[in-house]
């Protein structure tokens, strides 16, 4: 995500600076100032997604488990009215 983000800047850039005419050592400066900027910009996107991402990860994570416990305990209740003793 940084690498795309980073490139793209770079291109934008590069055909501005070559359409207004800049000298090359402004180019270059111009080109390493963005590039840095959004490799920094897309490294905290990248970085928030990947917190957000972990976060679901852990709530899918704790509803399975839920679910699961909920299964069991279901079986288990099941189970123990099978083999109970039966009313009249």
């Amino acid at each position: 995500m940084p690498l795309i983000l980073m490139l793209i800047a770079g291109v934008i850039t590069c055909i501005i600076t070559y359409v207004r005419g800049y000298s090359v050592l402004a180019k270059l400066t111009a080109l390493l100032v963005v590039l840095l900027i959004f490799w920094f910009l897309g490294s905290v996107l990248k970085w928030t997604l990947d917190y957000f991402d972990m976060q679901n990860e852990e709530k899918r994570k704790e509803e399975e488990e839920d679910t699961r416990e909920g299964t069991e305990s279901a079986q288990e209740d099941q189970e123990a009215g099978e083999d109970g003793p039966e009313e009249v």
